[in-house]
């Protein structure tokens, strides 16, 4: 698990969310207010729902960004959290504490390096494609 999360705030401008997302090197980035996780970015979201839906470089992370969160508690045991993201067909989790507090990012390739899975089997779940994570507003 990655505990070095970079979060941007709903009025990020989605400019300055693509640079920090750009600079570190992510595809998707958490949204926090008051240090309670509140949505993710994805280069997806910014790129269709965004840009494709003629927002410009300076609107706000709040009107692009995945509300209905995905996320996993730091006390859920790996079995299930791998589970889970198989069966999400999602690649990363946020990972909350009891508090709701954001307390890192965990990935598959994570999980794969402290429990002996068929990591082919998993990654050929998580690649099928999925209607979950709609790019449409509506």
């Amino acid at each position: 698990m990655s505990t070095d999360v970079c979060t941007i705030s709903p009025d990020t401008p989605l400019r300055q969310a693509a640079e920090k997302m750009a600079e570190k090197d992510l595809g998707s980035i958490p949204v926090a207010k008051n240090d309670k996780l509140v949505g993710m970015v994805t280069d997806r979201d910014i790129a269709i729902r965004g840009i494709g839906c003629g927002f410009g470089p300076e609107a706000k992370a709040s009107e692009v960004m995945t509300q209905e969160l995905l996320y996993c508690n730091s006390s859920d045991a790996i079995d299930d959290v791998l589970e889970n993201m198989a069966s999400l067909q999602i690649r990363r989790l946020p990972v909350i504490d009891n508090d709701k507090q954001l307390v890192g990012i965990v990935s598959i390739g994570d999980l794969v390096k402290v429990q002996p899975i068929d990591a082919g089997k998993c990654f050929a779940q998580v690649a099928k494609p999925s209607q979950l994570h709609s790019q449409s507003l509506a």
